[in-house]
């Protein structure tokens, strides 16, 4: 067998796999699951920007999701993680995902 054969080969199980292993999750569901969006289609916030805490337009009692990195805090407010579940984000050098 050359390569590229055998790459053909890998990628058609590859798919095959991918394929099957939807199949079963969609059949392995509760019978009275109701998905209303199809995975991945929630949009994720990338490198958002921050205002201070007295310019933010949350309340004071809002819940918020607090990341710490290198003394370096943010707060990511709950209610616009409703809307889109998961925040990519980076402090100096470190990349993290704040995921709801």
């Amino acid at each position: 067998m050359n390569y590229s054969l055998i790459n053909i080969l890998i990628c058609f199980l590859l798919i095959y796999t991918l394929i099957n292993g939807c199949m079963a999750q969609k059949n392995n569901l509760p019978e009275d699951f109701e998905q209303i969006l199809p995975r991945g289609r929630i949009a994720a916030i990338n490198n958002p920007t921050f205002v201070t805490a007295d310019k933010a337009n949350i309340k004071d009692n809002s819940w918020v999701l607090a990341v710490i990195i290198n003394n370096q805090a943010r707060a990511y407010s709950l209610n616009l993680l409703n809307s889109h579940e998961v925040v990519n984000d980076k402090i100096d050098s470190t990349k993290f995902a704040a995921v709801w």
